[in-house]
């Protein structure tokens, strides 16, 4: 079959790309510092794992709950208007965070920081579905969620280096200070985002939101996320922790652990962008759940291992991370219609962000550490939930992917119609259905697209 050129993005577009990304890459960050900070806050604060669990899960479950709260508004307001809303909240939440010195001020501040942040990437998301067509938004995705990369590379290193020089909270005044500054860029460079708002019915954002979660095709997908966030969240919070008192990783060698794992993320994430435009991005995504078992089910069984060999794994799992991440978020925004985009898109952001709060506070009761210094017991058990996670996970996103497949190839039949029509009245095919034929016959093979 004849396959349609792909056109080069435009200066613009590649814009939006850059300042979404670097958007992601503060509020990736914020979240996933938490991560590697976890032996210095449960050192400082006396923390039992259960209860940093819980402070991870308080971003989590108030990032879930705003994204309900505001998801039935989403589709009502421009874009941008609704970005820079919800950052400047974000820069706020993230101050909060630089000055706490208690563990109930710091589960505060996380719940500040939440209800701002958590709504950001259903916002990025709706924008790139707005402003890219379906046959690159692999390539955009894999471009723009390069920002847990990037926070790996560079954003990590240095915050953990700032952490231990001079505590705990100064990575959130350099991430407070960056977001400053992509603030002032979006609100003097980013064009209205206001395509939506000509399909707007009017409705009252609450029934805007029940209509939404009415349509059984999208609470499939919300159930599909849901499963892929608690897999994702669970062994997270405590992964700092592990390699310092389970692989014995020093507190030195720490940031260049996370370092390799991002380099890797760079490398892979833009790579396996473009493979989600060109097979079949289901495909593409049980591959990389069954790639990420297999490590998942070993990294959890080491005990002390060479770090060059502890880097080989975090780079493993990253490959398998993101090749489920990408081509699933992909096969994602091909579920909502565009008046429903942005409501869409806040839901599966909440449930995605509630969901991984669950995990985390989960994976909190199972995790037990005795002593400040003593190995992580049944971070083992984690390995086999997350595991048995992923293969629900695979099933229902395959259903995701087969509910898409029949939605184009419904649409390439309602387009065909006319033609249909015409032959039937006329008996012939006039110069303009013939190239809106020949449109159709190149479009996307259902059987290789979602």
């Amino acid at each position: 079959m004849k396959k349609v050129e792909k056109a080069p993005f435009t200066g613009y577009q590649k814009f939006v790309i850059f300042i979404l990304a670097i958007t992601q890459f503060t509020v990736i960050l914020d979240f996933m510092v938490m991560s590697p900070l976890g032996d210095i806050m449960m050192k400082s604060l006396s923390l039992k794992p259960s209860q940093f669990g819980m402070a991870v899960s308080a971003y989590a479950f108030s990032a879930g709950i705003s994204g309900l709260l505001t998801a039935g508004f989403a589709d009502r307001f421009d874009r941008k208007r609704i970005l820079l809303f919800f950052y400047a909240g974000f820069i706020i939440g993230t101050l909060c965070c630089g000055i706490v010195t208690t563990y109930p001020l710091l589960v505060a501040a996380r719940i500040v920081t939440g209800l701002f942040g958590g709504v950001l990437g259903s916002v990025a998301m709706a924008i790139i579905i707005d402003l890219f067509d379906v046959q690159h938004r692999g390539r955009v995705m894999g471009f723009v969620q390069m920002g847990l990369g990037v926070s790996q590379v560079m954003g990590i290193p240095i915050g953990l280096y700032l952490a231990n020089h001079l505590g705990w909270q100064s990575p959130f005044w350099l991430i407070a200070a960056l977001s400053v500054c992509i603030f002032v860029f979006i609100m003097l460079k980013l064009q209205p985002v206001r395509e939506h708002l000509k399909n707007n019915d009017n409705k009252n954002a609450f029934l805007h939101l029940w209509h939404t979660v009415q349509k059984k095709e999208y609470r499939i997908g919300f159930t599909a996320t849901a499963l892929l966030s608690i897999g994702g969240f669970m062994m997270m919070p405590f992964g700092s922790a592990f390699a310092r008192n389970n692989l014995g990783i020093s507190k030195e060698q720490l940031p260049l652990l996370f370092m390799v794992g991002g380099c890797a993320t760079l490398i892979v994430m833009p790579l396996v962008g473009k493979l989600s435009d060109k097979i079949d991005r289901f495909k593409l995504f049980a591959i990389g759940c069954l790639w990420m078992m297999a490590t998942v089910l070993v990294y959890t069984h080491l005990s002390v291992t060479p770090l060059w060999i502890v880097m080989i794994f975090n780079i493993a799992m990253m490959i398998g991370i993101m090749s489920r991440m990408v081509p699933a978020s992909a096969i994602m925004t091909s579920v909502p219609e565009m008046k429903d985009r942005g409501a869409f898109m806040s839901i599966n952001g909440s449930l995605q962000q509630i969901a991984g709060g669950i995990a985390a506070a989960v994976g909190g009761m199972i995790v037990i550490q005795k002593t400040k210094t003593s190995p992580l017991e049944h971070y083992d058990t984690l390995g086999y939930v997350v595991v048995s996670i992923t293969l629900l996970s695979i099933f229902m996103i395959y259903r995701v992917s087969e509910m898409i497949k029949k939605k184009v190839q419904t649409e390439q039949a309602v387009n065909m119609l006319p033609v249909v029509e015409e032959v039937i009245n006329t008996g012939q095919i006039s110069l303009d259905t013939k190239h809106a034929m020949e449109i159709v016959m190149i479009a996307p093979d259902p059987e290789e697209k979602e």
